[in-house]
C-alpha cells in the first residue's frame, strides 16, 4: 500500500482523518467542558504534521500523474472537513 503514491496518500489521508476527528470529539471536548487543554496541544501537533504530510502526498501524487487537478483539488477540500479523507478515498482507489 505505501509504495504508490495513491497507497501513500490513502493511508496518510486515513491516519490525517482519524486524528482529525480525535481532536474534535476527544480533544476539544476535554479542554471546553473538563477544562483540561493539554490533549489539544498533543493532538493539535500531531494532526497539523499529518495535514502537512498529507498535502504533500497529493502533490507527490499529482506530480506522479496518479491524480488529476479536480481529484487534487476535491482531497485538499476534504482535508477540511470531518471524515472528508474517508470519503475521497473511495474515489482515489
Amino acid at each position: 500500500m505505501l509504495k504508490t503514491p495513491l497507497g501513500r496518500l490513502r493511508a496518510i489521508g486515513t491516519v490525517e482523518a482519524i486524528s482529525f476527528l480525535v481532536l474534535l470529539l476527544i480533544a476539544m471536548p476535554l479542554k471546553y467542558f473538563a477544562d483540561i487543554p493539554e490533549p489539544v496541544t498533543i493532538v493539535g501537533m500531531a494532526h497539523g504534521a499529518l495535514f502537512a504530510l498529507y498535502l504533500l502526498a497529493i502533490v507527490n501524487a499529482f506530480a506522479a500523474r496518479k491524480l488529476s487537478w479536480l481529484m487534487s483539488l476535491l482531497a485538499v477540500i476534504a482535508a477540511f472537513v470531518p471524515f472528508g479523507p474517508f470519503l475521497i478515498d473511495r474515489k482515489i482507489r
